[in-house]
């Protein structure tokens, strides 16, 4: 059976860890849970380890996957995705991103392939890379920011204090959509989180 690979953007580091913009790499961190394992440093310049989605206690174990992280900033994450796909020799139709969606509001998830990047320097940094736009993604709404903040200042910052207690649920959601996308398709995980 074929690997997944799902990776999730942020940026490296600490200061970075909270913000709206690693929603992504927080979604990836609880795939890496659910499969009992520790991302560790990978040569590609990314954080990696291999899991089975979807695995449901005494069930049968769910398609094989690797989830990584990208351990450069936002902006570059183009370099270590394209390392991540060439190492594992997986190809472009398997490649999930999961990341941070202004145009969806708090605590929605939406799936979807290809697709512009709608100002997301971290999708431009992967599709430029790829050479396509043709990849899978997972998007994880954090709403606009409030009254004229800047976009950049929004995503930088950290979850309110009142999101910060819906958080795990929407990190729940969002890694139950991708293990949905890898186990049982796009349609069928789109009608299930696109759902009113």
């Amino acid at each position: 059976m074929d690997s997944w690979l799902v990776v999730g953007l942020g940026n490296p580091g600490p200061k970075y860890a909270g913000n709206r913009h690693n929603v992504g790499a927080m979604v990836v961190a609880e795939l890496a849970r659910r499969g009992g394992v520790t991302l560790s440093r990978h040569k590609t310049r990314a954080s990696a380890g291999s899991v089975r989605l979807g695995t449901a206690p005494g069930g049968a174990p769910g398609p094989p996957a690797i989830v990584a992280v990208p351990s450069s900033y936002m902006n570059e994450s183009g370099g270590p995705v394209s390392g991540l796909l060439q190492y594992y020799s997986c190809p472009t139709d398997r490649l999930v991103v999961v990341h941070d969606e202004l145009d969806i509001p708090f605590g929605q998830v939406r799936l979807k392939r290809g697709g512009g990047e709608g100002g997301h320097n971290g999708l431009r940094s992967i599709s430029n890379s790829l050479g396509t736009r043709d990849y899978l993604r997972v998007r994880v709404g954090i709403g606009r920011p409030p009254g004229r903040m800047d976009a950049a200042d929004f995503v930088l910052r950290d979850f309110s204090p009142t999101d910060r207690k819906e958080l795990p649920f929407l990190l729940d959601d969002a890694a139950d959509a991708v293990e949905m996308l890898a186990d049982s398709g796009l349609t069928s995980a789109q009608q299930r989180f696109h759902a009113p």
